[in-house]
């Protein structure tokens, strides 16, 4: 395997301008260096800065919200909003833009790559990939299949930036199945569905679309596992990820062509049985992501709170480590409060690993204390309502 955390030159945001973006009407933020510490109370802003950089990659960032909720709110009511940000990167520099089209509606989004209009965020996610960590992630081990599937997504999608182009072709074709059986059903109870072949094609973009996000899926985890066994995260525990999906797991044993014809026929025979449940029962948008305290053999749901951040941040450093070998630079990293439910040695041992890592950094946090042995290294930034300014006891790097 090769070494993770060797030379690829970091993909790196040198400038920041947002316009009407949640609480920032108007800012532009030269950013210098790798290591950037955002302090501030609660509220002022330091969480919309990072989802603004997320909104710079593929996706709805890192709070998933609706388009229309980017505007900032005034007086006037909402306003059309902007995000750009100038990269640089082992290909050169580039401008990435993105917000409310000229003249269009604030639920509509749009994508410019040095002042072009992109097509699609697949372009977009040629240039760059952001990995993140925000407090709501805490839940990540109680929550329910769905978020962590989406978790594991979000990973495979910043290695392989088409992975996100064959779930959303599977979810559609799926969609378009489970209406076909339930409009069958109504028509004809137990009668032998008129649309037969219109079924067949779907199971066939079901099960080439999904055998393909399956195997997206399954060999991240296991380059994951590899990586976390490795020793990489340091003093952070490394978990064992466990894919639980039957299409992923008929892949050990069976070449790609003949785990599509498998579920070709599976999804055939379901079609009874689906179309009274009003859900397509079996495939991997069914898969379950298993995460286990690897040193004590535990389920990271029954760990302490801490376990469980420290298991998190263990993942997330592994997975940049991953992006920087396998895709020639390193994604841009999101730490939201990051320091929450970790001690002073786990806290060291972060900061030590962040400045070890070859990638461009943005971490947040109430305390300016909880970073002081970043000064030097980091540069700093002080959050206030609707602006930002240099924090004057972190001299620049």
């Amino acid at each position: 395997m090769p070494d993770p955390v060797a030379s690829p030159l970091p993909l790196s945001l040198t400038r920041l301008m947002l316009r009407d973006f949640r609480s920032y009407a108007d800012v532009t933020l030269p950013l210098h260096g790798r290591l950037h510490v955002i302090m501030g109370e609660n509220g002022v802003g330091k969480t919309n800065l990072l989802e603004a950089i997320s909104l710079l990659g593929p996706g709805r960032g890192l709070r998933g919200a609706r388009t229309v909720e980017f505007a900032r709110h005034s007086p006037e009511g909402q306003r059309p909003w902007a995000v750009a940000g100038r990269f640089q990167s082992p290909q050169g520099e580039f401008q990435l833009g993105t917000g409310t089209p000229e003249g269009g509606p604030l639920e509509r989004r749009v994508f410019r790559l040095d002042n072009v209009p992109l097509k699609s965020q697949a372009e977009l996610a040629e240039r760059v990939a952001a990995v993140w960590l925000t407090p709501q992630m805490d839940r990540l081990f109680q929550d329910g299949a769905s978020d962590r599937r989406r978790f594991l997504d979000r990973l495979v999608w910043a290695l392989e930036p088409h992975h996100a182009r064959e779930v959303g072709a599977y979810d559609h074709a799926m969609a378009q199945r489970n209406r076909l059986l339930h409009e069958g059903r109504a028509a004809a109870r137990g009668a032998r569905f008129a649309d037969a072949s219109w079924l067949a094609g779907l199971e066939d973009q079901m099960a080439r679309h999904g055998v393909a996000a399956a195997a997206a899926r399954r060999g991240l985890v296991g380059r994951l596992n590899a990586t976390l066994a490795s020793g990489l995260t340091g003093a952070f525990p490394a978990a064992l990820l466990e894919l639980a999906c039957p299409m992923a797991q008929a892949l050990d044993q069976q070449p790609a062509l003949a785990v599509e014809e498998a579920w070709r026929a599976a999804w055939a025979a379901s079609r009874g049985r689906d179309a009274a449940a009003g859900a397509t029962l079996q495939g991997p948008h069914r898969a379950e992501l298993g995460f286990i305290h690897l040193p004590k053999g535990i389920p990271a749901a029954l760990c302490s709170t801490g376990e469980q951040k420290a298991l998190l941040v263990a993942v997330v450093l592994a997975h940049a480590a991953l992006i920087a070998a396998g895709r020639g630079f390193a994604p841009l990293l999101l730490l939201d409060e990051v320091a929450a439910h970790l001690d002073a040695t786990r806290r060291e041992a972060l900061f030590a690993a962040l400045v070890g890592l070859p990638a461009q950094v943005f971490l947040t946090g109430t305390d300016a204390a909880v970073f002081a042995p970043l000064r030097g290294q980091a540069q700093g930034l002080r959050a206030c309502p609707g602006i930002l300014v240099p924090a004057t006891d972190f001299p620049m790097p």
